[in-house]
């Protein structure tokens, strides 16, 4: 996920947006030279974010066949999920959600600038993707608390706390955890064309940051908070150790 999570220190890491400062850095001379690569994203929230996509996908891929490996990445991603929305509220500042879920005026005036190729360049999470960050939280969220209950029609493969719930109960949670899985689908799917929208009509890529953490702004800002490695760390044990606590009790 490129280098050590949050070991920054927000002393020498340059020009980038503070706790509670102007979210967009906009241009104010378009003949000026763009400022110094700044870091918008701490190690954890990349970190989490391309672990998501990587479980996501071994859930996909073995849903329909190899169940076991379809269970261990459901609780790595229950486990992904409950750290990242910890970290939406003690995280550095563009993680949390008070930097990025805005109300429904700021959205539409947002949403009525999409097609305009502006110079101006958003540090975090604008206010679109933070309405895709807070329905994928909320479905992943979802999806991986309904499969520990879910049970299958020979009541062989079924969760870990499939035993707390009446078969019937667990075949009907089966289905839902299939219907929130199409609409994951489809939300993972808009997600991919929204970056590719915004790569080729806007010319912002917003990969090349999620990798490296840094990003090409116009105009200088304020230093990003960036907390200490060894919180997030000590998150993601306690929270996996709860995880993994629940799953035995069944």
């Amino acid at each position: 996920m490129g280098g050590d999570p949050g070991s920054a220190d927000p002393a020498t890491i340059g020009p980038v947006l503070a706790e509670g400062g102007d979210r967009t850095a906009s241009v104010s001379d378009m003949a000026a030279p763009p400022a110094e690569t700044a870091v918008i994203w701490d190690g954890w929230v990349r970190l989490v974010h391309w672990l998501i996509v990587l479980l996501f996908a071994v859930s996909w891929y073995t849903h329909g066949g190899n169940l076991e490996w379809h269970r261990y990445a459901g609780y790595g991603l229950l486990t992904l999920v409950l750290f990242r929305i910890y970290w939406g509220f003690a995280g550095s500042t563009t993680a949390r959600f008070s930097h990025f879920v805005t109300g429904p005026a700021a959205t539409i005036r947002y949403a009525r600038t999409l097609l305009r190729r502006t110079s101006a360049t958003r540090v975090g999470h604008n206010p679109l993707g933070a309405i895709a960050i807070v329905l994928l939280l909320a479905l992943l969220l979802t999806q991986c608390l309904i499969g520990l209950f879910v049970t299958d029609i020979d009541g062989l493969e079924s969760g870990p706390l499939s035993a707390w719930v009446s078969f019937d109960t667990g075949r009907l949670l089966s289905e839902w955890h299939g219907r929130i899985f199409r609409a994951l689908q489809a939300l993972v799917a808009i997600h991919v064309v929204a970056i590719l929208f915004y790569l080729i009509v806007r010319r912002d890529n917003l990969i090349g940051p999620m990798l490296t953490g840094r990003k090409h702004l116009v105009e200088r800002v304020e230093p990003l908070r960036l907390d200490r490695w060894w919180h997030g760390a000590a998150a993601l044990i306690v929270v996996a150790v709860l995880v993994l606590a629940v799953v035995r009790t069944g």
